[in-house]
């Protein structure tokens, strides 16, 4: 009887993998919430589709977090630092219009789809941008993670 349930332990521990995650070894998941009012001046462009900010706050995300306005009443928000390596000095994109750039290796990304743009062809494992939950609350954008 032991045997038996040592032995379903077993295939069940074994069964239970983690190989399906897609994990991004270079940012931590760091947990935040950040409210974005956006009758205050810094946040009221959101109120315009296709607009973005840039939140440098300490404690939003590792580097701050881009938010961008994609239309009917959605919102996305993501890291702002480069998802394609540890987080340094140049990591810290820079935002123009609704694209982001990381200034290490001037890799582009979308801030609609969070995606790498041009994606470099040379075998090498590039990940998107970190994104985090975004959501329309009244008049403030709820950010968290």
């Amino acid at each position: 009887m032991i045997r038996n349930l040592s032995i379903l332990f077993l295939l069940i521990f074994i069964s239970c993998s983690n190989d399906g995650t897609n994990r991004n070894p270079y940012l931590l998941e760091v947990n935040f919430r950040f409210d974005a009012n956006l009758n205050l001046p810094t946040y009221n462009p959101l109120t315009n589709i296709g607009s973005a900010v840039f939140v440098p706050n300490e404690g939003v995300g590792t580097k701050g977090v881009f938010i961008i306005n994609t239309g009917f009443d959605q919102f996305r928000a993501f890291e702002a630092s480069c998802p394609n390596h540890a987080p340094n000095e140049c990591s810290t994109m820079t935002l123009d219009g609704q694209t982001v750039t990381c200034s290490c290796e001037n890799y582009e990304y979308s801030l609609f789809t969070g995606q790498l743009l041009e994606r470099p062809e040379d075998g090498k494992r590039y990940y998107d941008m970190l994104e985090y939950r975004a959501s329309l609350s009244g008049n403030t954008v709820v950010v968290s993670n």
